[in-house]
């Protein structure tokens, strides 16, 4: 079981991943508050028939959250792709990417649809006029997330919490009902970081999720369980000098 810590956080963790039996097992745990997923997740797990994993995942996962993507990169057919999705399932989000591969601006979509009572997670957001612009086209609408790819801003070497706060007072502003999510964290410390910055959510991949028992832990004997760790892999490698 994970230390108290955790539990401590206001942060919402969510699992992230598209293998069935790994999210069944987080599904168990209670401070796993919902899922997300998408089609290169998907793509890495052998996944053929899209359809048919949505709904086989449904089946076990029924109350807590889960985020579908959709796939097409014409806004009619993301529109289309968007509607059936919204039909799997009561705890289902549809995932809208920002912009369609070419750059253009998913914001007309995201307002017809989160107008016409489609819960969204609005993904591959960066920009803080991404943000300001997405929960333009949200207030008012059904309840949404707005995921804020921060991992990927500190790859370029910025500091994301700032960031991160900044688009928190947009989604603050905007409706109560836009919860921000902290996406692709690296370390648990991004875990913290999230609390702290006060996000609504932070996906977090299930190997990351199993290092969750470090939060909290005593440096001293995180150190020496480094040093025993070295020691078994030694003598179980049987190396001699």
């Amino acid at each position: 079981m994970p230390p108290d810590v955790i539990s401590t956080l206001k942060v919402k963790v969510f699992a992230d991943g598209a293998d069935k039996a790994s999210l069944l097992e987080m599904a168990k745990l209670a401070w796993v508050k919902g899922f997300t997923t998408n089609p290169t997740l998907m793509r890495k797990a052998g996944i053929n028939d899209y359809r048919a994993f949505a709904k086989d995942v449904l089946s076990s996962i029924r109350e807590k959250p889960i985020s579908f993507e959709v796939f097409a990169d014409d806004f009619a057919n993301m529109g289309r792709q968007a509607r059936e999705i919204a039909t799997w399932g009561p705890n289902v989000y549809v995932k809208i990417p920002v912009t369609t591969s070419k750059g253009e601006p998913s914001t007309a979509l995201i307002r017809e649809l989160s107008h016409a009572s489609i819960k969204l997670n609005v993904t591959a957001v960066f920009t803080l006029e991404q943000v300001r612009a997405v929960v333009g086209a949200l207030k008012g609408g059904a309840p949404a997330v707005v995921s804020v790819f921060a991992g990927r801003i500190a790859d370029t070497g910025a500091d994301p919490v700032p960031h991160m706060r900044s688009a928190l007072s947009l989604c603050r502003a905007a409706d109560p009902k836009i919860e921000l999510l902290w996406a692709s964290p690296r370390e648990l410390r991004n875990i913290v970081e999230a609390h702290e910055a006060g996000c609504d959510i932070i996906t977090v991949s299930p190997d990351l999720l199993r290092k969750v028992d470090n939060l909290g832990k005593s440096l001293e004997q995180f150190s020496l369980e480094t040093v025993q760790m070295f020691k078994r892999d030694a003598e179980a490698a049987g190396y001699s000098l």
